[in-house]
């Protein structure tokens, strides 16, 4: 009986990890259109923008992926996550500050995503 208990708990917290993963979370957040790329100006960092049709229920989105050229293994990432928004203004502020749609990320610790309204740390 306790084998069977465990077995479920374990079963319901995979659904639940990989639910909050999907949608509250930046790295379960991928597709879309690319747009344009845009490297840091020392060229450590490229930014690809790319916009996200939600079909005929929702708005576009625009998600910035980051990629690390100086590294083999783990080198991309979600930076820039936001709803109701078809275009992008990029501009890199220096190596490690990008300005996207007016939302300035220092690139290595900041992400930006609508559903949380706010800049978090990684």
């Amino acid at each position: 009986m306790k084998k069977i208990f465990f077995t479920i708990s374990f079963i319901i917290i995979v659904f639940i990890s990989l639910g909050y993963w999907k949608f509250f979370t930046l790295s379960g957040v991928s597709g879309g259109e690319k747009i344009q790329s845009i490297h840091s100006p020392d060229k450590t960092y490229t930014l690809h923008i790319y916009r996200h049709n939600g079909g005929a229920t929702t708005s576009f989105a625009i998600r910035g992926e980051l990629v690390a050229n100086n590294k083999k293994f783990m080198n991309t990432k979600n930076i820039y996550w936001n709803y109701r928004e078809e275009n992008a203004t990029v501009q890199w502020l220096d190596d490690h500050t990008v300005m996207i749609n007016n939302h300035n990320l220092h690139v290595e610790t900041d992400t930006y995503d609508f559903r949380k309204n706010d800049r978090e740390k990684d």
